[in-house]
């Protein structure tokens, strides 16, 4: 039979690959606080459209950083509960 890799190529062990960078909390934060520096310094040049621009993008970047952050401690907190199921007592 012919070479059909384009009908599903998850069965020909093709995996598609992870197109989402792995930023850290800190990096994020630090880019929406440099936004929110970039807004200020566009709006008192007098650049009042490009301001508004840069400062929408400030809050979202800001939020997903907390929201990433919240996400690793409470996994880590459910991991440090939870068993592996063998409890060694010695």
């Amino acid at each position: 039979m012919e070479n059909l890799n384009f009908i599903d190529p998850l069965l020909h062990g093709i995996t598609p690959e992870s197109q989402s960078p792995n930023i850290s909390v800190k990096q994020m934060l630090c880019a929406g606080v440099g936004a929110l520096l970039a807004s200020a310094v566009l709006k008192k040049t007098g650049h009042t459209k490009a301001s508004a621009v840069v400062g929408s993008i400030a809050l979202p970047i800001i939020v997903s950083a907390c929201y990433k952050k919240f996400n690793q401690v409470s996994k880590d907190k459910i991991d440090a509960k939870s068993s592996s199921g063998i409890e060694y007592n010695h």
